[in-house]
């Protein structure tokens, strides 16, 4: 009888397990967001702003309604995060040129400068650990990471990636 391969162990996780990988993605997400949230604490703002740069940044001219869509916050809270970032002169707000009741976002160069330094901390973070765990780490990690994704999040997550090409 053959010895099981390494990924068939993974079917037969204890619930301590399961609790213990839970605590860790915890932990992990403190670690993802702490440098970008030092940025933010110093011009008083939270993470739905730095959400808010990073998805209006990957997607230049996104309108209101899909920026409402990706992060799943409600109108009047990705209301509140925009005007205060138009009003700071991060974002730009334009009139749909074919549906006059559409806005479609920009980030301003003030803007685009704020999200790649928000963005170099977490890329930095991540290279490293991704270098330290190795390649087939990291195709896992994505791996289990879409696994959890709700269906509909999955369609808009492989959505905004092929829009990047």
């Amino acid at each position: 009888m053959r010895a099981p391969a390494s990924g068939e162990t993974l079917l037969y996780l204890t619930d301590e397990q399961l609790r213990q990988g839970a605590e860790a993605m915890f932990f992990a997400y403190r670690g993802f967001t702490a440098d970008p949230d030092r940025i933010l604490a110093t011009l008083s703002y939270g993470r739905a702003h730095h959400r808010a740069l990073h998805f209006i940044n990957g997607a230049p001219g996104t309108t209101v309604n899909n920026l409402l869509a990706t992060l799943g916050v409600t109108k009047q809270s990705l209301n509140r995060v925009l005007r205060t970032l138009i009003e700071d002169g991060l974002v730009e707000s334009r009139v749909g040129r074919v549906d006059k009741r559409e806005r479609h976002l920009f980030l301003t160069e003030e803007g685009k400068a704020l999200e790649r330094e928000l963005g170099d901390a977490q890329r930095a973070r991540m290279r490293a650990a991704y270098k330290q765990a190795g390649p087939e780490a990291v195709a896992g990690f994505r791996r289990v990471l879409e696994a959890m994704m709700d269906p509909d999040m999955r369609r808009q997550y492989q959505s905004l990636r092929e829009g990047r090409g």
